[in-house]
């Protein structure tokens, strides 16, 4: 059974994966016209959770690695449509991690008789 800091370490780290697979896909997009660049990505957060699951770092780093998307002819490998999907999955997680931190605290303030 997971305690409430786990819930909130758990929750906290899906927010700060969210940001940063934000962050990468807009620099692939402003890269989108630029010769050879090769778009990349963070690890799923599935993947990080397992591979940090034993570490005792507070912040461990997420891994970046190629998109493996195909590549234009000018050597650029960013997909815009790709992108901007990635940037919508970040959206969609950051708003879940956020709510279930708030409704987590509001369980708390409950308990505590706080309203």
């Amino acid at each position: 059974m997971f305690s409430n800091m786990d819930v909130f370490k758990m929750y906290s780290a899906m927010a700060r994966h969210a940001a940063e697979a934000q962050t990468h896909a807009s620099k692939n997009i402003a890269h989108a016209d630029d010769p050879g660049y090769r778009a990349t990505q963070l690890e799923s957060f599935e993947d990080f959770l397992s591979r940090t699951a034993l570490s005792s770092s507070q912040s461990p780093a997420f891994k970046v690695q190629d998109a493996g998307t195909p590549t234009s002819p000018n050597g650029n490998s960013v997909s815009v449509e790709h992108e901007l999907y990635k940037s919508a999955e970040a959206m969609d997680q950051h708003q879940m991690a956020l709510t279930v931190y708030t409704k987590s605290l509001d369980l708390l303030r409950a308990a505590l008789g706080r309203r």
